[in-house]
């Protein structure tokens, strides 16, 4: 069973994220050094966008994770640790069926986050190992079912943004409402990049710091995607990753490519998991059309996330 003592700086903590798309898991040691991080797509939020519900087999392979997720914890002595579910779980209206199940299986219920406590998370893992001299930082998260944009830090408080907002928009999501066609029709990404440019619109509206950040900062598997394959990494490489700078003419090259080959094409590109080719494209228009919008030339691309932001607040409280 995992501990409920006071956190210590010096446990080793866990901390598991459910999303949409992957299912992922941290492990940090005494002092926040990492001992273990895994990714396994899961696809918890199939079909939730249209049913409103986790489909079983949706809770089965991540629950299945889950149980490999336990083990890997074991092996390494966790005594804390948390689990969080977001965006499909805050759709689906059976997630309670879910969370049962994760329980049971790891020993801690996972928490329902909000998108704004995504992005407060998020920021904090991305932007410990920056220079806050080489902000204003804008941090994107881009999910399965939702995006997160969080612009700080706030003065003083270098870990804290100063305003978030989550749209609803992800890789999942859109794939599954507008990009239907193998390769997507041009009027497929033509109508899905309106959708995403009017949620930035609103972005704007209701946090005008957006505008003022002087770095772009991105995370999750769709930004270390377009990296991987811009780079053509055949087998995954954090110290190549982690802090690459992503251009945008890359970033644009790399949606061109993958927008315009079919899927057993697509899988053919070294960087690209297969499992992760049917929604790259939806995930790849979010990361352009941000770029394009605010006028960014490059992304710094972050392998520190809303998992090692879950992991700072097991040691510190």
């Amino acid at each position: 069973m995992v501990e409920t003592a006071s956190p210590a700086a010096g446990a080793t903590v866990a901390a598991i994220d459910c999303g949409t798309n992957s299912t992922r898991l941290l492990v940090a040691g005494p002092g926040g050094a990492t001992r273990e991080r895994l990714m396994r797509i899961t696809r918890l939020g199939q079909g939730v966008d249209q049913e409103r519900s986790l489909a079983p087999e949706a809770i089965g392979r991540t629950v299945e994770v889950l149980r490999e997720y336990r083990r890997v914890m074991d092996r390494f002595g966790v005594t804390r640790v948390r689990m969080t579910a977001t965006s499909a779980a805050r759709d689906a209206a059976n997630r309670d069926e879910f969370f049962d199940a994760a329980e049971d299986v790891v020993g801690v219920r996972p928490e329902l986050l909000g998108g704004d406590e995504e992005g407060r998370l998020s920021f904090a893992g991305a932007t410990a190992e920056l220079d806050p001299a080489d902000g204003p930082f804008l941090v994107v998260d881009i999910g399965g079912g939702s995006t997160e944009l969080a612009v700080g830090p706030v003065p003083g408080r270098r870990l804290e943004p100063s305003g978030v907002v989550s749209i609803d928009v992800g890789c999942v999501r859109l794939t599954e409402r507008f990009l239907h066609g193998d390769p997507p029709r041009p009027e497929e990404l033509a109508q899905a990049l309106s959708i995403v440019r009017d949620h930035i619109d609103d972005v704007q509206r209701e946090v005008p710091a957006v505008n003022d950040a002087a770095r772009l900062v991105g995370l999750a598997g769709t930004v270390t995607t377009v990296a991987a394959v811009e780079i053509g990494l055949a087998a995954y490489d954090r110290s190549r990753i982690h802090h690459f700078l992503l251009t945008r003419a890359a970033a644009e090259d790399v949606f061109r490519t993958l927008a315009t080959e079919r899927r057993s094409q697509r899988i053919h590109n070294p960087g690209l998991e297969e499992a992760r080719a049917d929604v790259i494209v939806g995930g790849c228009l979010v990361l352009v059309a941000i770029m394009r919008h605010f006028g960014f030339d490059e992304c710094l691309v972050s392998e520190a996330d809303i998992l090692d932001g879950l992991a700072m607040t097991l040691r510190t409280g």
